[in-house]
């Protein structure tokens, strides 16, 4: 935990007291004591120091000072087919890290329909990855996160407007071109299952304006894959 996320109901004014999990990780891993200043920073807000002013068993007190503005989000919307339950988490938290702000999971041909039925696609999950990924790149703003189940319908009548003024690229084993490098402008990526979106996917999408792009021979994990991606691109 490089940032410690408060929410607005636990600060009155300047002051902040952490109980929980949270103070359970501060005690165990951090160990503050009186006087000390540890990073915090307000969900979707400013970002600045907490010094300790009281330590108990139950609950820790700071008292805030919030004076900077969160690291600029990655110029990337990020459309992911729904991976392995487990994986998804590890996806979120990574995307969040990131700076991603706008992640879509969609159902592809190639996506198991028991994945749907998963608790960790709830709400409280993955708010709960997201601000994980928010603690460890010292960033706030939380992403935003939909669920499209039926994938003809979101790329036909919504995807064609969310790719609006950014290079659309879709990520496939058979992809027609390189992925790009040193991209200077906002991009809509697309990233399928492992085993990767079907013909009539990949057609579907470079119909509305996706370029295929392909990573060489080597076929990665949906985790690998996401973070080689926008390394290489931007």
């Amino acid at each position: 935990m490089n940032l410690i996320i408060l929410e607005n109901d636990d600060i009155n004014g300047s002051i902040v007291n952490i109980a929980g999990k949270k103070l359970e990780h501060i005690l165990t891993f951090i160990k503050p004591i009186i006087g000390d200043k540890l990073k915090v920073g307000v969900l979707n807000g400013f970002i600045g120091y907490g010094t300790v002013t009281e330590i108990s068993e139950k609950k820790i007190t700071l008292s805030i000072d919030l004076q900077n503005p969160p690291p600029a989000p990655l110029p990337l919307k990020l459309i992911i087919a729904m991976p392995r339950p487990k994986v998804l988490n590890r996806l979120i938290e990574n995307a969040a890290s990131m700076g991603i702000k706008e992640i879509f999971i969609i159902k592809t041909w190639r996506v198991e329909k028991s994945y749907w039925n998963s608790p960790m696609l709830g709400d409280i999950n993955l708010k709960k990855q997201m601000i994980t990924g928010l603690e460890q790149s010292k960033d706030t703003i939380l992403p935003t996160i939909k669920v499209k189940k039926l994938f003809k319908p979101f790329v036909e009548d919504e995807l064609k407007y969310i790719i609006e003024g950014s290079l659309p690229l879709v990520a496939h084993p058979m992809g027609k071109n390189d992925a790009p490098r040193g991209v200077n402008e906002p991009v809509t990526l697309a990233i399928g299952p492992e085993g990767g979106f079907i013909p009539y996917e990949i057609d579907a999408l470079e119909r509305i304006g996706f370029k295929s792009i392909s990573l060489g021979e080597r076929i990665l994990r949906v985790e690998t894959a996401l973070p080689y991606l926008i390394g290489r691109i931007f």
